[in-house]
């Protein structure tokens, strides 16, 4: 397996997570985002995957985009430590959260939007970071209440053991602390947080830990 990725994607950052709770290896080709204008938009990565973003995997001939695709692929082929519980109240529930997070409030603060914020609409980097903190306020605010009002909420997102959603939820603290984000008020959010980032398969995911953050 190849793994497309780049140390501060958030996206490639939940894949490694899956990965790392699952043992498994890729080989890993680095395509930073913002070198170069963009090593993204590269023709032999446009060829790989024309929305250009990342992670990409390839396997045995398949070209995947799409994390969460990307997750439940390698649950699907690698069995022993699944990701998605085994009852399809459970997978369900578990790719509510996943998506809550990944669909819903971290596209709005991708490194593409707030590019374009700042180059295309001029915002200062004040406004870019009040519309950075604005959306993930919102987006954590609702994941505290789903969590809180679950009696499946657990150690983790979804029982006691992490899942998919778990691996979606570290990027985005991860991200939420970088961007200074006042996360006082997701108590739930923050205690399964410091769970997931306890665990070597979550701190070897970490940005700063990645071959490419040198």
């Amino acid at each position: 397996m190849k793994l497309h990725t780049y140390y501060r994607s958030s996206a490639s950052y939940r894949v490694r997570i899956a990965m790392n709770l699952k043992g498994l290896h890729a080989d890993q080709a680095y395509v930073h985002l913002s070198k170069n204008g963009g090593e993204q938009f590269r023709p032999e990565f446009d060829t790989l995957n024309p929305g250009h973003l990342l992670p990409v995997l390839e396997d045995e001939g398949l070209v995947l985009p799409q994390s969460l695709a990307i997750i439940e692929y390698l649950d699907d082929m690698h069995q022993g430590i699944p990701l998605l519980p085994a009852d399809a109240r459970g997978r369900a529930r578990v790719r509510a959260l996943s998506q809550a997070i990944a669909c819903d409030t971290h596209p709005l603060n991708n490194l593409r939007v707030l590019n374009y914020l700042s180059t295309e609409l001029g915002i200062t980097d004040g406004q870019k970071q009040a519309w950075y903190r604005h959306w993930v306020a919102l987006g954590l605010a609702a994941l505290e209440k789903q969590l809180v009002r679950s009696r499946d909420t657990g150690l983790f997102c979804h029982g006691d053991t992490p899942t998919m959603a778990d691996c979606c939820l570290i990027p985005q603290l991860y991200n939420a602390r970088r961007f200074d984000c006042d996360l006082t008020r997701y108590p739930t959010v923050v205690a399964i947080g410091a769970r997931c980032e306890a665990r070597e398969a979550f701190a070897h995911a970490r940005p700063e830990a990645q071959p490419d953050a040198q």
